[in-house]
């Protein structure tokens, strides 16, 4: 989904006091005590030579085809991690 600059400009100027909460449901306590940080994966600048058809079938996916990729590869290391694991 994507939100246009002027949409973003309006709720920006929004108060706090004028935000409508009414349909998110609170947090209890019992949320705060299972709750679990979860620290965000930095991710590092590489060079990497593909075959030109992989890289041109991933641009044709569009807008994202670099965290596509790392998905791709992601999802080739868990596989390899859990057939040695068993």
């Amino acid at each position: 989904m994507s939100i246009s600059k002027q949409r973003i400009k309006k709720l920006s100027a929004l108060k706090d006091s004028e935000i409508d909460y009414s349909d998110v449901s609170e947090l209890g306590a019992t949320f705060w005590k299972s709750a679990k940080l979860i620290q965000p994966i930095t991710k590092k600048a590489v060079s990497i030579r593909l075959d030109n058809d992989i890289l041109e079938w991933f641009k044709e996916q569009g807008k994202g085809y670099q965290s596509l990729i790392n998905s791709v590869l992601q999802t080739y290391v868990h596989a390899k991690k859990s057939k040695h694991t068993r």
